[in-house]
């Protein structure tokens, strides 16, 4: 994730966070598979054209491999924290159609200018052009009907959403509208969402682990059961529409947890 403290409902503030444009392009010096991106950059954070011109240069030196993620922002206190101006949602929102429009120019033309109410640019070079032809895929993040999802259906190559299997299913019809209204094919955009994988083949060390999170936060956000529990509810997310799944692990036993997600989930699947 692209924070510079910690967030809630994850651990304390002051605990120990990479920035995140830095720690990939080091993760992408020893994989060679991977995509690469941030769930999700807030468009805050830094101006348009410089994370174009990040992008496309992580882009080349991964060969390919920049997977891009970027959204309106939603935290305030550490914007605070840090000095960065934090406009309304609404001027957020449009801060971010103007930014995706940018990155996309800059990406695809030779040079770009662009005359924006928030950004403005005049000749503005990026090369080398990113690898990926027309350009990286581009993730929004968020899943609000009005404003997010309409952007989606504008210029997303893919969303990703928080929510349970009756959510995500309503988000997603939400979407088909959106993409209906502007004329844009639903099914060339990739659906994906991020869960909280909690995984142990002791199912009472599970209802330990589970202990104490609010009821609503488990059904929205997290994963969690047997393996053959939480491949069946990942199934039900396929059924619902989802193409695409990302998922956080337990901290303090995420390795252990990886490689069972991965022997008896992934590969049943």
């Amino acid at each position: 994730m692209d924070h510079f403290h910690q967030i809630q409902n994850v651990g304390e503030v002051q605990e120990p966070m990479l920035e995140g444009w830095t720690t990939q392009s080091v993760v992408a010096g020893f994989t060679n598979k991977i995509k690469l991106g941030t769930l999700v950059t807030g468009i805050v954070y830094r101006y348009p054209s410089v994370l174009a011109k990040i992008g496309a240069s992580l882009d080349v030196l991964s060969n390919g491999r920049l997977f891009m993620g970027i959204g309106a922002a939603w935290n305030v206190d550490e914007a605070t924290a840090y000095g960065i101006p934090f406009p309304p949602v609404k001027e957020r929102m449009q801060r971010l159609e103007e930014a995706v429009q940018i990155i996309s120019k800059m990406w695809t033309e030779e040079l770009t200018t662009f005359n924006g109410r928030f950004y403005q640019l005049r000749d503005a070079y990026c090369n080398p052009k990113p690898i990926q032809k027309p350009h990286p895929p581009i993730m929004i993040g968020g899943s609000g009907e009005r404003r997010t999802l309409r952007l989606v259906a504008k210029y997303g190559d893919a969303c990703n959403l928080f929510g349970s299997v009756e959510t995500v299913k309503k988000k997603f019809e939400v979407l088909r509208d959106h993409c209906r209204s502007v004329g844009r094919d639903y099914d060339s955009i990739l659906k994906t969402k991020l869960g909280h994988v909690i995984i142990d083949k002791d199912k009472e060390k599970v209802t330990e682990a589970v202990r104490g999170i609010p009821e609503d936060r488990l059904r929205e956000y997290t994963i969690y059961g047997t393996p053959d529990e939480v491949r069946k509810q990942i199934e039900a997310l396929g059924e619902a529409g989802l193409e695409y799944l990302i998922v956080n692990l337990e901290p303090g036993r995420e390795l252990q947890a990886l490689d069972l997600f991965a022997s008896e989930v992934v590969k049943k699947l």
